[in-house]
């Protein structure tokens, strides 16, 4: 296989900022000298992400991931090194020279490229259609009439496709793409006979991105009479609903400058909240809210507005979404549509500034919209329906975190329903109580998703005294030095002979420290997390000399340590065959190791 070359890779290394990568995946805040955020590698609610703008590195305290901006793009988007230099590269503005490869993974990598190239090809093919051709002129009337401005329509890039069975595949295949290529990118469908035809015709085009803004599906509305109405890209090698959140790319600036994200149901409700003005908007694509989903918005924003449709699937999806988000860690609020309107209709009739005002400004607090969810098909008045309703809103309020919120909706059920305070409080501890139990119990304790990601263990000595030594090899090549020649490779943990064996090396080529340039040279996933969680250390600046020799003490002691250990186990077993001579041998031999150590 073909590589860049060094200086290349050096010259991308050393462009680049790991805090701008990172960035695009994670929300960082800066904490003294480092930032800090959620793990995009784990779920987390509080965060142990840690990258190094000085190093030019990352680790997570919570699931051991670290290295430099190569090996996180290559964690986070499944790259392999070479494809993870290249896509730094682009970041940088860096050329390097064409590569081949031959490998199978990047083999599908190039087909996935060549899909999304035929997407944003017939993207601006049928963009241009719309708003340039006689032909697009019936479909761009009827987006004018719904309210689509010129500006929406070049945003987002709308377009038409004609009716002619076969005009975009052969528009496409004229460009080099094959018709198999084609079907498997969702673009053209196989007849019976093998024939192969467009499969949106005569509909209204909506592209739809990936998190980086790459085209990778569509969705087509339908202009006259028939079904269905909507016609969407089936799932493929780069479109897969559940991890697509449609508008993300456009929304991602505004999601963190306003520190909350508007989530939605569908791409046209997205569309019409960006044409008011409100563009951290973004939508599932009309699929249930997914894990994948919720991490990539965790990654940008702790906040988030729900606002979905006013029909009771509408309510329960925004209920199961909010329960979601919230075990996420997010903050929610829940914008409530008046009953018979979705975003887009509301907006269309009453206007922006009264969708911004009286929807969205009004959004109520998660607690507010439970106790409204509640309420369906209940009839207050009738005792029983209002006892399993205090029910309900008892266990909502134990779960609250904060005595103020508790206290407050538990007053608000008082005053309503003349129910002392005292009573309702007496009734909410016991319910506290019973979840309570209910998580402690052994089943709960015992459960993986409960259990911490790494083990935290006291260590023996002798691997701390190796993990510091390391640490301070690491920042000082004059230490490293000092250890080779005492221990030279002699570590008795096989990571750590190998990381060792590294930095010599690394040290040997006239180097000066540095993390992230020794980060690219290795390959080894466990050696670069080892390495940056060991840069990551708090240390003195200076390691003196009485330190360092006891550190080596420690190190070296060890397998005399397990010798003697072996010596003992010997020992009682001449003890139990009564052989008293040779278990008095035996022990001699032991007190003679013991002194050697000290």
């Amino acid at each position: 296989m073909n590589r860049i070359s060094e200086d290349i890779i050096e010259k991308i290394r050393g462009t680049i900022d790991i805090v701008d990568v990172v960035s695009e995946y994670v929300q960082l805040k800066k904490q003294g000298r480092n930032y800090f955020g959620l793990c995009p590698f784990h779920g987390e609610k509080s965060p142990s992400f840690s990258v190094s703008p000085e190093k030019q590195i990352y680790h997570c305290f919570g699931c051991g991931a670290g290295g430099n901006v190569f090996s996180f793009l290559m964690e986070i988007e499944g790259f392999s090194f070479l494809e993870a230099v290249q896509s730094a590269a682009k970041r940088t503005n860096i050329d390097i020279p064409e590569i081949e490869t031959i490998t199978e993974k990047t083999q599908t990598s190039t087909i996935a490229e060549k899909m999304v190239e035929a997407h944003e090809l017939l993207k601006k093919f049928y963009h241009h259609l719309l708003v340039n051709t006689k032909e697009g002129s019936k479909p761009l009337q009827y987006l004018n009439n719904r309210g689509f401005t010129k500006e929406t329509i070049e945003n987002f890039t709308i377009g038409y496709a004609p009716s002619s069975k076969d005009f975009a595949i052969k528009f496409l295949h004229k460009r080099g793409f094959s018709y198999e290529l084609l079907e498997q990118a969702g673009i053209a469908i196989k007849s019976q006979e093998g024939t192969f035809y467009d499969r949106f015709r005569n509909r209204i085009m909506f592209p739809i991105w990936d998190l980086q803004g790459n085209v990778i599906a569509f969705s087509g509305r339908i202009i006259e009479d028939g079904e269905p109405k909507y016609l969407n890209s089936p799932e493929t090698t780069i479109f897969q609903k559940s991890k697509v959140l449609y508008g993300f790319h456009l929304a991602r600036s505004h999601i963190r400058k306003k520190q909350h994200a508007i989530l939605l149901e569908g791409f046209l409700d997205t569309i019409a909240l960006h044409r008011a003005g409100i563009s951290n908007a973004i939508a599932t694509m009309g699929t249930a809210l997914t894990d994948e989903q919720i991490r990539i918005i965790r990654r940008n924003v702790d906040q988030v507005i729900i606002c979905y449709d006013s029909d009771k699937a509408g309510v329960e999806a925004a209920f199961r979404a909010s329960e979601m988000l919230k075990d996420a860690g997010c903050e929610i609020k829940i914008a409530i549509m008046p009953d018979g309107y979705d975003p887009d209709d509301y907006i269309s009739k009453f206007g922006e500034t009264k969708f911004r005002t009286d929807v969205i400004g009004a959004s109520v607090t998660l607690m507010g919209f439970k106790m409204q969810y509640y309420r369906r098909g209940k009839d207050l008045k009738d005792e029983s329906d209002k006892i399993s309703y205090i029910d309900n809103i008892l266990r909502e309020v134990s779960k609250l975190d904060k005595p103020v919120e508790r206290d407050h909706y538990l007053r608000q059920l008082s005053e309503e329903f003349e129910i002392s305070l005292d009573a309702l409080k007496s009734q909410q501890f016991q319910v506290y109580k019973q979840n309570k139990k209910r998580d402690n119990s052994p089943v709960s304790r015992n459960n993986i998703a409960n259990r911490p990601i790494l083990q935290k263990r006291m260590l023996p000595a002798f691997h701390n005294a190796e993990r510091l030594l390391l640490a301070h090899m690491l920042r000082d090549a004059e230490v490293a030095s000092k250890v080779q020649n005492t221990l030279n490779g002699l570590f008795n943990i096989e990571e750590h002979s190998a990381i060792a064996a590294y930095l010599y090396a690394f040290y040997e080529e006239g180097n000066p420290p540095n993390v992230n340039a020794l980060l690219s040279r290795i390959q080894e996933q466990n050696l670069q997390r080892m390495i940056s969680e060991l840069s990551m250390l708090t240390l003195n600046e200076e390691i003196s000399e009485l330190e360092l020799s006891d550190y080596i003490k420690q190190v070296l002691n060890y397998p005399k340590m397990l010798k003697i250990k072996e010596k003992e186990s010997e020992r009682r077993d001449a003890e139990r065959r009564n052989e008293y001579v040779m278990a008095a041998q035996i022990e001699m031999e032991i007190i003679k190791m013991r002194k050697e150590l000290k």
